[in-house]
């Protein structure tokens, strides 16, 4: 009866719908496009957070979690791309202007980051999807109101910037140790990212497509996190329920909220998670 009260108010506390295709009467205006809410709900009360008691239920609840399932948690690991997987190896105003140089860009770092944020923004299409198959009508979009600069040259030397091996590197340096070990204890594992139909050649150049069981790409699935069906898509790729999947990943509106709002578990890296052996271990993995 604890476990199960434990999974009960554990459910309620952690995986409280954040989106709908109706609106409610008095609710905030919803996208059906984007299933995406424009204002969170309101926090639990006070007294559910209460530090110690909501440890020793999250403790409980995995300790439940482990006794179903045999000592593992959860049965699949699905892991943010960007941010959590990889960041870039240099930041992207510097990039954007170093490469802009020779094409005539003269905005400071500061200047291109601002502008970027402006546009990265903005409404984009009637999907509302960025990442459409190869992303270039986005990212020309991008890269122009960013730099002021719509030279074709500079735009397809950044864009393919962005798909080799010296532009990104690995978040966790033990990553390809701890999904082996994850993989060969019968977890399943895969990438859930809001890209465009680069990550997989990105991924190849990394040496790291075949940590893999399934990779989940926006552009592919044409669904884009924190929509729900993202999730449900990788879930569909690994033959697993959604509510015997965790997915980590380092943005709480889309990767926390969208995973949960598909009925998956979900930790913030860099929260509730450091590294990927820590995730390992919460699992029930030792690396």
């Amino acid at each position: 009866m604890m476990a199960y009260s434990a999974r009960t108010t554990i459910s309620k506390l952690f995986n409280r719908r954040r989106f709908s295709l109706t609106p409610r009467p008095g609710s905030p205006h919803f996208s059906t496009s984007a299933a995406v809410a424009s204002e969170p709900p309101p926090p639990p009360p006070a007294e559910v957070l209460n530090g110690p008691r909501i440890l020793g239920m999250v403790k409980e609840y995995e300790d439940y979690r482990r006794n179903l399932y045999g000592g593992l948690t959860h049965k699949a690991l699905l892991v943010d791309a960007v941010g959590t997987l990889v960041v870039p190896s240099q930041p992207m105003a510097q990039i954007y202007r170093q490469i802009g140089e020779k094409y005539g860009v003269e905005y400071s770092e500061c200047e291109i980051l601002n502008r970027y944020r402006w546009a990265y923004g903005q409404p984009w299409g009637r999907s509302r999807l960025r990442y459409v198959d190869d992303g270039r009508p986005f990212w020309q979009f991008i890269v122009s109101s960013s730099t002021g600069c719509s030279d074709s040259q500079y735009f397809e030397e950044l864009y393919n910037y962005y798909t080799t091996e010296k532009a990104w590197h690995l978040c966790d340096p033990d990553a390809e140790k701890v999904f082996k070990a994850l993989r060969k204890a019968g977890v399943k594992v895969a990438v859930v990212s809001n890209f465009d139909t680069r990550l997989r050649p990105l991924l190849r150049a990394l040496k790291c497509d075949h940590w893999f069981d399934a990779v989940a790409v926006s552009a592919e699935v044409e669904a884009e996190k924190p929509n729900p069906m993202i999730f449900l898509k990788a879930c569909e790729f690994l033959g697993v329920e959604p509510e015997d999947v965790v997915h980590v990943g380092d943005d709480r509106r889309n990767d926390v909220w969208g995973a949960r709002d598909a009925g998956c578990d979900a930790w913030l890296w860099g929260s509730d998670v450091k590294s990927f052996k820590e995730v390992a271990q919460r699992i029930g993995v030792q690396v």
